[in-house]
């Protein structure tokens, strides 16, 4: 790859950054992700004002619809009922699937938009950016703390850590696995979303370098192909969510 390519790959790979270090904020993926979270909350807030009764048409169908398919994904994993879980799944799948879809835009379409008002660096894509994902993953991580704590109380899932797996003989063994498993399942959630993003985030740009006569055809068959990875991605992760919940609510029927 000539040196100007890879100029212009990482050109196109830095954010619109506030601050410096731990403290820095990326401005483009809060900016993107508040207005898609906003658009999820719009939509259904439209709808819910025009409800249709009996045999529902357009965009209430196709939601009702995805809301009964999530409700299902729920009820074969969940094992007790639980209001707040299909909610948070049908959420958690839009918001995904909306914030990966950003990387279907033409990729160079936002950044130089932003150059036009003087701004110089600009991602479209929120979960290409590992700030997204492992936070979205930390907030899931959260949630199964709450689920463990709530029926358990503090001290009946602090004592999960001293017995399990291996009996309360090897507690030093059981506290140092069972917090590899308690950090390893939030952090490969983020990171599988923002692997696979990033990587068709860098497709994108790669096709942008050839020519616009040659670039299409790829761009079009990659675009195809890429709107399957987004919802798939937004699936698994939706899944993995209600799994990780009832992992936790399965320990604590069992508890009882």
């Amino acid at each position: 790859m000539s040196h100007n390519a890879v100029s212009f790959m990482e050109e196109h790979l830095k954010n619109l950054t506030v601050g410096r270090g731990f403290w820095s904020l990326h401005v483009d993926t809060i900016l993107i992700g508040w207005v898609m979270a906003g658009a999820i909350i719009a939509t259904g807030w439209l709808i819910g004002r025009r409800l249709e009764e009996g045999v529902p048409h357009g965009l209430q169908n196709a939601l009702e619809a995805l809301l009964e398919f999530v409700d299902d994904q729920v009820k074969g994993i969940f094992p007790v009922e639980d209001p707040m879980v299909g909610a948070l799944a049908f959420t958690v799948f839009l918001w995904v699937f909306l914030m990966n879809a950003m990387d279907l835009l033409p990729v160079l379409l936002l950044p130089t938009a932003a150059h036009a008002f003087g701004i110089q660096d600009f991602r479209s894509t929120p979960t290409a950016d590992p700030y997204t994902t492992l936070g979205l993953a930390l907030s899931v991580f959260l949630l199964t703390l709450y689920y463990h704590i709530k029926h358990k109380g503090l001290w009946g899932y602090l004592k999960g850590f001293l017995v399990h797996p291996f009996g309360p003989y090897l507690f030093p063994i059981n506290i140092l696995m069972t917090t590899v498993d308690e950090i390893a399942k939030p952090l490969s959630l983020g990171l599988r979303l923002f692997g696979n993003m990033f990587a068709g985030e860098l497709v994108f740009l790669l096709i942008a370098l050839l020519p616009w006569w040659v670039a299409w055809a790829p761009g079009v068959l990659w675009s195809i192909f890429h709107l399957l990875i987004i919802t798939l991605q937004a699936f698994i992760f939706m899944v993995l969510t209600i799994m990780y919940l009832a992992m936790a609510a399965a320990q604590e029927g069992d508890a009882h």
